[in-house]
């Protein structure tokens, strides 16, 4: 099951999606809320804390939800102090009861990453592409226009026919026509 447990959030945060199952995962951690409590309204542990990007909207409560749930974090560049584990290029990775493909999608940031799960159709698309073919900005250091173009390019080769949702990192799922959204937002960052 995914729940977005930031979804009622008013503050300046991303989403923050818990995935529970065999091995249940956050996708992302959120800023400026209590994420501790939300994700204790639907589970007693966290396996795994997978980031999508290391912006600060992404990754402010890391502490909060190390320190509640004993959870190590996941994401591409152990450079920084916040991840403890890499994530390569095209690894198998298990989010809930499936396992997932993490995708380096720079361009946004030089760390971006999604998650797709081609059995179920399924893409955590952090900041790269959102609902009504929005993309993840790139006037952010570590952003580059060109980059995010072959990254929203690399989801839209990616993903199959039976894609059913895209969970990106802020405002609402994509669960009405996701390729479409895709080639959208491939075609806007060209403008």
């Amino acid at each position: 099951m995914i729940q977005n447990v930031a979804s009622n959030v008013q503050a300046f945060s991303s989403n923050v999606f818990l995935v529970t199952g065999e091995t249940t995962a956050l996708i992302d951690a959120g800023a400026n809320f209590d994420v501790v409590s939300q994700i204790q309204e639907h589970t007693e542990q966290i396996d795994r804390l997978y980031l999508t990007h290391t912006h600060v909207d992404h990754v402010e409560n890391i502490p909060s939800v190390r320190d509640a749930f004993d959870v190590e974090t996941w994401g591409y560049d152990t450079t920084h102090d916040i991840v403890d584990h890499a994530i390569q290029d095209e690894e198998s990775i298990p989010i809930g009861d499936e396992r997932y493909m993490a995708l380096h999608t720079p361009g946004h940031k030089p760390d971006h990453l999604c998650f797709y799960a081609a059995n179920i159709g399924i893409c955590f698309a952090g900041d790269l592409i959102f609902a009504n073919g929005s993309f993840g900005r790139t006037d952010l250091e570590g952003g580059n226009r060109k980059t995010l173009i072959q990254s929203i390019d690399r989801i839209a080769d990616t993903v199959t026919d039976n894609l059913t949702a895209i969970y990106s990192g802020h405002g609402p799922a994509i669960t009405t026509d996701p390729k479409e959204n895709i080639d959208m937002a491939a075609q806007a960052a060209r403008v």
